[in-house]
C-alpha cells in the first residue's frame, strides 16, 4: 500500500491571473509514488480553490508574507498541530523568501520543503538580471531599477520605446511613451511596491519551460511550450508542448551553473534572428504545470519524493504536441462556508 502523506498547499487563486495550486494538486492527486492529502493554505476567503472540496481536504488562512515569519510560524504550528503536515509546497513567489528563511526551522518540526537557496531566489530577481546574465552567459534583455517618477524622463537615454514596465514580483505593461510608464508606475508600485523594472522590449514570440532542479546541478524534468493563447495580462490561457533542443540546452545549463533547487520556470522571447532571450525566472512552478504531467512529467510529484528525500530519476522524455487549454466555470457554494473561512480561518 501506497504511504499516505499530507502536503500543504499555496496558489488557490484561480482566477482570470491564476495562482499554480489547483494545477499543482491535481497533478499530487495523480501521483503514482503516494496517496496524498491536501490541506489548502490561503490568503483570501474568495480564493476559488478553498470550495472545491474534491481536490482539497481542508483549507486554513494564512496571513500574507508582509507579516513577518514569527506570524507565519505561529499559523504554520498551529495547522501542523492539527493536520501533521509532511510537505509544504508554496507557489507565489512573494511567500518564498519568508518560507526559505524558516525552512530549517520547519524542518525541525517535520515539515518538509523543496525550495531554492536565499542566494539562488536572490539573484534570479529581475532587478539582478543583467548581472545574472553576464555571470551565467545567458541572453537577458537590458533593464534598470528605478524607485521614483522623478528617474522617467531619463530613461530615453538608455532606452528606445516601447519598454516593459515590470513589478518586483508581478505584473508586467509595454509602454509606448514616457507618460504611459508613469501610469504603470503607479499602478503597479502601489500594488507590489517599489523598486519598478524598466526592461528593453523584446519582439518575438513567446516560450516557456517549466523545469526541476534537484540542487547539485542535474536536470530532474523540464518541459517547454510555446504559448497559443494569452490574455490581455500577458497570462497562458493555452499552450503546446514543443521539441526544441536550444530550450532544453539553456534550462540545462541554467540548472547545472546555478546548481538549482526546486522548481522553476523561465519565460523566454525568441527574436527574429532565432535566438532565445530570457526575460524572467521564476522560482516555483507555474500555473500551467498540469502540461507537463499531460506531457509525461509529473513534476509536482517529483518535486514532493525529493523534499521527502526519496530517489527521483530524472525524466527522459515528454510527450510533444500534447496542448492545454484552460477554462472557466461557476462554482455554486453556500454561503455559510464563506463565513466560516472568513470568521474561523478554516473550512
Amino acid at each position: 500500500m501506497k504511504k499516505r502523506i499530507n502536503v500543504a498547499v499555496t496558489g488557490l487563486n484561480a482566477i482570470d491571473s491564476p495562482g499554480p495550486g489547483i494545477a499543482v494538486i491535481r497533478a499530487l492527486r495523480e501521483a503514482s509514488s503516494f496517496d496524498v492529502r491536501i490541506t489548502g493554505l490561503a490568503y483570501e476567503s474568495l480564493e476559488p480553490g478553498i470550495y472545491m472540496h474534491d481536490l482539497i481536504e481542508k483549507t486554513y488562512h494564512i496571513p500574507y508574507p508582509s507579516s513577518g515569519t514569527k506570524n507565519l510560524m505561529e499559523r504554520l504550528a498551529y495547522i501542523h498541530e492539527k493536520e501533521k503536515l509532511d510537505v509544504i509546497v508554496p507557489n507565489f513567489d512573494a511567500e518564498l523568501f519568508p518560507l526559505i528563511k524558516v525552512s530549517d526551522e520547519l524542518a525541525s518540526m517535520g515539515i518538509k520543503t523543496f525550495l531554492p537557496t536565499l542566494k539562488q531566489f536572490e539573484e534570479r530577481q529581475k532587478i539582478n538580471l543583467v548581472e545574472f546574465g553576464k555571470k551565467y552567459g545567458i541572453k537577458v534583455p537590458f533593464s534598470r531599477a528605478i524607485l521614483s517618477h522623478a528617474e522617467i524622463p531619463g530613461l530615453k537615454n538608455d532606452f528606445t520605446y516601447p519598454v516593459v514596465v515590470k513589478g518586483k514580483y508581478y505584473d508586467a505593461k509595454i509602454a509606448y511613451t514616457e507618460e504611459q510608464v508613469r501610469t504603470f508606475f503607479t499602478k503597479i508600485s502601489n500594488q507590489w511596491g517599489l523598486p519598478i523594472i524598466i526592461q528593453q522590449f523584446i519582439k518575438g514570440n513567446e516560450y516557456n519551460v517549466t523545469g526541476l532542479g534537484d540542487g547539485q546541478g542535474a536536470t530532474i524534468a523540464a518541459v517547454p511550450m510555446r504559448k497559443q493563447y494569452i490574455t490581455d495580462k500577458g497570462k497562458a490561457w493555452g499552450g503546446i508542448s514543443i521539441a526544441d533542443d536550444k530550450i532544453l540546452e539553456m534550462t540545462k545549463k541554467f540548472i547545472k551553473e546555478t546548481q538549482w533547487r526546486g522548481g522553476f520556470e523561465l519565460e523566454l522571447m525568441k527574436d527574429a534572428a532565432g535566438d532565445y532571450i530570457l526575460l524572467e525566472i521564476n522560482p516555483r512552478m507555474p500555473a500551467w504545470i498540469y502540461l507537463s504531467v499531460g506531457a509525461g512529467q509529473n513534476i509536482p510529484e517529483a518535486l514532493v519524493n525529493l523534499a521527502l528525500s526519496r530517489e527521483v530519476k530524472p525524466f527522459e522524455t515528454y510527450q510533444v504536441g500534447k496542448m492545454f487549454i484552460r477554462y472557466s466555470w461557476d462554482m455554486i457554494v453556500d454561503v455559510s462556508e464563506f463565513h466560516q473561512i472568513s470568521t474561523l480561518g478554516e473550512l
